[in-house]
């Protein structure tokens, strides 16, 4: 998504006859990508500052309402189409998809201020936990009866099978986290356009970029690598389930009804029970970042958090925050009820 909002180079898009020499230009020599907290933050800020009026709407059919984000990100995970009418029926209980808790009004203070796709994830997150648990047991025991049920009925609809989910989802992760991760190496911090801190040294800085250039195209040919014409355009979704080689693995038609009881015209989770994130608070615990331990959770929620937290390149304490909110809103009467702590051991 380089060269895309919002990862564009402003320097670059300077006119001509915009000439910046100075310090200035140490505003856009960027060697880093920006935590999402700081863009957040100043974005507000900003907002704030220059007296915007209301944004516009958010309403159900606005993509950055919670309903839509939720199916747009249970798509790009591989879970069942079935999963959207709880993830609705949560964003209804807690109030998340009403348009004034949504819509930004940047002069309010007061107002929430929301973030959008870390909510919708976190909201995939709680109905996961309600349907299956995920606390390293009963999700597994799950598994191993639907792959039973499978096998019975190899003809009709497949039940979900969430230990197959996992296998297939962690094999993609690990593949695209690689790949990601030796494109940040790769990465070279430089603008095409050169930057010049003054008038006088244009000629020479032209003159190394030049001789760069030349080095990496003879480079580039001795290596036998192809120089690539065009970026990659940007796209919704970084996993793809369409395809030939993974269209086999796709979950979004598996039935969740062996997880179901239907009690008159309405569906109940199987499962009865739940364990509460917020229920694990470390002592003198003051930001999100020192409340929240890998350690002190599943694995299986700390993979899902970490599956989350690869596709929005946010910090996996920040969804796990955001998960602890909802789950206060959801169980807010049943906060003051003993709640079940897990503790994985460290391997």
């Amino acid at each position: 998504m380089d060269g895309h909002i919002p990862y564009l180079n402003a320097f670059k898009e300077f006119p001509e006859e915009m000439k910046m020499y100075g310090d200035d230009f140490k505003i856009f020599h960027v060697q880093a990508w920006p935590k999402y907290d700081d863009v957040y933050k100043k974005m507000h800020a900003l907002a704030g500052f220059m007296d915007l009026p209301c944004f516009p709407d958010i309403t159900e059919h606005s993509f950055l309402h919670p309903n839509i984000l939720c199916m747009k990100y249970m798509m790009e995970i591989n879970l069942p189409d079935d999963m959207n009418k709880w993830t609705c029926r949560v964003i209804n209980k807690i109030g998340v998809g009403e348009t004034d808790f949504l819509t930004l009004h940047p002069g309010n203070k007061l107002t929430w201020k929301v973030k959008y796709d870390i909510l919708a994830v976190a909201i995939i997150i709680v109905v996961l936990k309600i349907l299956f648990l995920l606390d390293d047991e009963y999700e597994w025991l799950l598994a191993n009866y639907v792959k039973e049920r499978n096998k019975k009925n190899e003809e009709g609809c497949p039940i979900f099978d969430i230990k197959k989910w996992y296998i297939v989802v962690k094999n993609i992760l690990d593949v695209e986290q690689k790949k990601y991760n030796e494109e940040r190496i790769r990465r070279l911090w430089r603008c095409e356009k050169p930057l010049l801190y003054s008038a006088s040294e244009k000629y020479v800085v032209l003159k190394k970029k030049q001789m760069v250039m030349d080095l990496q195209r003879q480079f580039r040919t001795l290596t036998g690598c192809l120089e690539l014409t065009e970026k990659r355009k940007p796209s919704l979704f970084q996993f793809n389930w369409t395809e030939e080689s993974t269209k086999k693995d796709c979950f979004h038609g598996h039935s969740l009804g062996a997880f179901l009881q239907q009690k008159g015209d309405t569906f109940t989770p199987l499962n009865r029970d739940y364990w509460l994130c917020t229920v694990k608070k470390r002592k003198r615990a003051r930001s999100p970042r020192e409340r929240y331990n890998e350690s002190d959770f599943p694995h299986t929620y700390q993979f899902v958090l970490d599956l989350f937290s690869f596709l929005l390149r946010v910090q996996p304490y920040l969804i796990h925050e955001e998960v602890s909110t909802i789950e206060q809103k959801l169980f807010r009467s049943k906060l003051h009820m003993k709640s079940r702590i897990f503790k994985v051991q460290k391997k």
